[in-house]
């Protein structure tokens, strides 16, 4: 059995999941000539190229697409098995994870993932925008973005929002719904559409309604601080399923309709770790626990 150079075969691993030299090295911690040195260093053994440049842009050749499959899940038996034989450590886990998904649905079930995965090590990394798919982040992450090359994704919900106020404020409100909403001062959350507003106008637009010229409309960079000011009595802002328990002593859903964003959260992990012990225990629980607390994707 002639193996290919060990070294050049990781470095290949890295620049194909993250289609970057330049981020390769910062990943290897190398230079990016030595990256380029071991790529070149394993297309000659293999003889065939695995790899195209056009410009600024990589991207993997037919042949290139059909080794990153093999040798990624081969990398990952390798780490698992090695981390095994080890011992310690194997169990720590470390999962990237939206703030607002954090704060409101898991950090809450923590006591039980403990109870039934005691030997789980889990550490959270909170993150405000997608994150970067890359051992550099954590070894697995929740994403609404399942782009990453070489990663498995799987679907644990598909997002709708709904608009919230406080139990307070909605004694205020007098008339009939939807259109009664517009007695209340609108928060809005530019993370969610990426543009101030753009919540409102598209469940506006949903209903068949129209948002009325000079609305009193507030503006918040984040769900979480919209949500604290609407239990605060200040506005109806939107949440998801998720983040707002049918008995919260605070929120309270309106009587209108929802909206369906496009959006939803995957659970994802390299492919050739998806095998390992605490990626599938934490996989295990995270798909059931969803499946009880969310609606069906």
């Amino acid at each position: 059995m002639k193996l290919p150079p060990l070294r050049a075969v990781q470095y290949f691993e890295v620049v194909a999941r993250l289609l970057s030299f330049s981020r390769a090295a910062i990943e290897l911690h190398v230079s990016q000539s030595a990256v380029s040195h071991q790529i070149r260093l394993l297309e000659d053994f293999l003889g065939e190229r695995l790899l195209l440049r056009q410009g600024r842009l990589l991207s993997l050749t037919l042949q290139g697409e059909i080794y990153f499959e093999g040798i990624a899940a081969g990398l990952g038996q390798i780490a698992q098995s090695s981390a095994q034989l080890r011992g310690g450590g194997q169990m720590q886990l470390r999962l990237a994870v939206y703030s607002s998904f954090a704060v409101k649905w898991l950090i809450p079930r923590l006591a039980s993932l403990r109870q039934q995965c005691p030997e789980l090590d889990l550490s959270l990394e909170m993150v405000a925008e997608d994150p970067e798919l890359s051992d550099r982040v954590a070894d697995c992450f929740i994403t609404v973005c399942p782009n990453g090359r070489g990663y498995s994704h799987d679907l644990i919900y598909q997002e709708r929002l709904f608009p919230v106020c406080s139990r307070r404020l909605l004694q205020q409100v007098e008339g009939e719904w939807p259109d009664a909403i517009w007695q209340l001062p609108l928060l809005s959350v530019q993370s969610i559409y990426k543009s101030r507003g753009e919540d409102w106008l598209r469940w506006a637009e949903a209903g068949g309604l129209t948002v009325p010229e000079g609305v009193r409309m507030h503006h918040f960079s984040h769900v979480l601080l919209a949500m604290e000011a609407a239990a605060w009595d200040q506005g109806v802002t939107f949440v998801n399923d998720y983040m707002v328990r049918p008995d919260d002593p605070q929120l309270v859903r309106l009587p209108v309709h929802q909206l369906e964003t496009g959006d939803a959260f995957y659970f994802t992990c390299k492919r050739g770790r998806a095998h390992e012990p605490a990626i599938n225990r934490l996989r295990q629980w995270l798909l059931l626990e969803t499946c009880q607390s969310l609606p069906p994707p």
